[in-house]
């Protein structure tokens, strides 16, 4: 087994499939959502509030800001997929080109990065999850099995005088910040 995708334990009887190229030159797989998930649109309450207020050069206290930054959080929408692969390759999650341009929803840090030891990780089993944001001025409700984003299989290159890292990963999503 060198690279593909398994359904994580949790949801291996909820009839979720497996990412699929769609045509013989793709290079992206494409990811389902595993459950219906409502995106809330970052355009209402507070942030639009916190909008109109800076617009009109008022300022805003702690709280107002931050409740204003709290509708620009992405949300994590689960595939019920893992991922394995070789050393020295990693699994690139991009959006899919009707994802902005149809639905308006984006990938906030334009693209997530899977490490071949998020795999079978013991916080969450590896699962993929697609970062999104909602920038329409609707909710937008994917459904169970809509096509959320693309994985596409890489090769990366170290340093020459890297000091290899001995840390091994001990959690899931985002385990690796300091």
């Amino acid at each position: 087994m060198k690279r593909g995708f398994q359904v994580v334990s949790t949801k291996e009887n909820q009839g979720l499939h497996l990412p699929q190229r769609q045509t013989s030159q793709a290079a992206g797989y494409d990811f389902e959502a595993s459950e219906d998930f409502v995106l809330p649109s970052i355009w209402k309450g507070n942030f639009l509030k916190a909008l109109w207020h800076l617009h009109q050069a008022q300022t805003l206290s702690a709280d107002e800001l931050a409740a204003a930054d709290k509708c620009l959080k992405p949300y994590l929408v689960p595939t019920g997929i893992k991922a394995y692969m070789q050393p020295g390759e990693y699994l690139l999650l991009a959006n899919r080109s009707s994802g902005p341009l149809k639905r308006r929803l984006i990938l906030p840090n334009g693209v997530g990065i899977v490490d071949a030891d998020y795999y079978n990780n013991d916080a969450n089993e590896g699962e993929i999850f697609f970062q999104l944001v909602n920038y329409g001025l609707t909710d937008y409700h994917i459904k169970k099995g809509e096509r959320i984003g693309q994985g596409i299989f890489m090769s990366y290159l170290t340093a020459d005088d890297e000091q290899a890292p001995t840390a091994q990963r001990t959690g899931g999503f985002g385990s690796t910040k300091k």
